[in-house]
């Protein structure tokens, strides 16, 4: 009879932070519990692209802007500051690290960061296999409803049925700026899109689509209205841009 194994020691497996004759029993633990294994694999998927989104921040060097001239008095106190303010952003960080998701550090939601944060969140989710979203398309007037009280605007989940692509249900995630939704599309081949939609975007007059690739991940991002939106995927940019057009005709004005 083998011992169970809590869910802490499978986080702390995964993260390669057992001992070795514990490790040696929790492998054989996962060895006749294949769904626990898939669950452990998926965590290490995660960690990894993580570890791709966020190291690089960890590194960057204390901005300049942050740190007063040496001749400042009140230099030794701001330099303290700012170290303990990156200190917060590599915890921050490392939680993330653990397998738990939780919003990056606070920045704008123009330009660049919504691409990222939209092909972070696709990156995490697309490879889950039992739970790869909060609620099923099979409860899409329960989801819709749910995600628009949430963000405080109605929201729409494009039909990509036309191009091959079934909407498989969506999820609430935390955003830079509050609450963001994220809608899950599967093909008959099991690839996937994400439509990830933040509220409270900064609108720049433009609504025309730009394309940005993060980590092998082709995002087609655009603002309209209240919410920008990005849709991930890696099925090919001239494919992703197909799809984009047909989910901006069903909602835009």
């Amino acid at each position: 009879m083998t011992t169970p194994i809590s869910e802490a020691e499978l986080h702390a497996y995964a993260d390669n932070r057992l001992d070795p004759s514990r490790r040696t029993r929790v492998e054989a633990w996962l060895a006749a519990h294949p769904e626990q294994r898939e669950q452990v694999d998926t965590w290490r998927r995660q960690a990894a692209q993580l570890h791709r989104a966020y190291d690089a921040m960890l590194d960057a060097p204390v901005p300049q802007r942050l740190i007063p001239p040496a001749n400042d008095a009140r230099g030794v106190a701001w330099r303290r500051l700012a170290a303990v303010a990156w200190l917060m952003i590599g915890a921050l960080a490392g939680y993330l690290l653990r397998g738990e998701v939780a919003p990056p550090p606070s920045a704008p939601i123009a330009g660049d960061t919504l691409p990222r944060m939209a092909a972070v969140a696709h990156a995490v989710y697309t490879p889950e296999v039992r739970h790869p979203v909060e609620v099923g398309a099979d409860q899409q007037a329960h989801l819709i409803a749910w995600l628009s009280k949430r963000l405080g605007a109605p929201l729409k989940a494009p039909q990509l049925d036309d191009a091959g692509f079934h909407l498989v249900g969506g999820r609430l995630l935390p955003g830079a700026r509050g609450e963001v939704a994220q809608f899950m599309y599967e093909d008959a081949t099991q690839q996937r899109l994400t439509l990830y939609v933040q509220p409270n975007a900064a609108h720049t007059g433009e609504t025309r689509f730009r394309h940005a690739r993060e980590d092998g991940i082709d995002v087609f991002y655009w603002i309209d209205g209240p919410f920008g939106y990005a849709l991930s995927g890696t099925v090919g940019r001239d494919k992703m841009l197909q799809l984009a057009t047909l989910v901006y005709r069903q909602i835009g004005p």
